[in-house]
């Protein structure tokens, strides 16, 4: 697996362990519908929280969370109301980036940023 493949699923790996020590119960894992693909589908309480996680080695070319770009955007929402339809849930939405790079001792720094985009 190339060495960003393996960065983006760590980056996954240790999203779904913060959302965990959280609270949150995770529900899916690289959920496909179509041409998009939601990282995680999450739950607390009644919120289902669609979760992009973005993994860089650095901020040298911009912040994890800038690289979340309105297509992406288009294809979550497609298909988290396609998760919602078939699953047959009543429960509130709420978008989510999980933003993680490596700081100058390399070590993780993970920002979760909650409503981090609404549907329109």
């Amino acid at each position: 697996m190339a060495d960003h493949n393996d960065l983006g699923k760590e980056g996954e790996d240790r999203a779904t362990a913060f959302l965990e020590q959280n609270g949150y119960t995770i529900l899916e894992r690289n959920w496909t519908f179509q041409k998009a693909e939601i990282d995680i589908i999450a739950q607390i309480n009644d919120v289902l929280a669609v979760v992009e996680v973005k993994t860089r080695s650095s901020t040298d070319f911009g912040l994890p969370q800038d690289f979340v770009k309105p297509k992406k955007i288009q294809l979550l929402v497609k298909a988290v109301n396609e998760y919602v339809i078939k699953n047959d849930l009543d429960v509130q939405i709420r978008f989510d980036i999980i933003a993680i790079h490596k700081d100058f001792t390399k070590e993780f720094v993970i920002e979760h940023i909650e409503d981090a985009f609404f549907h329109f």
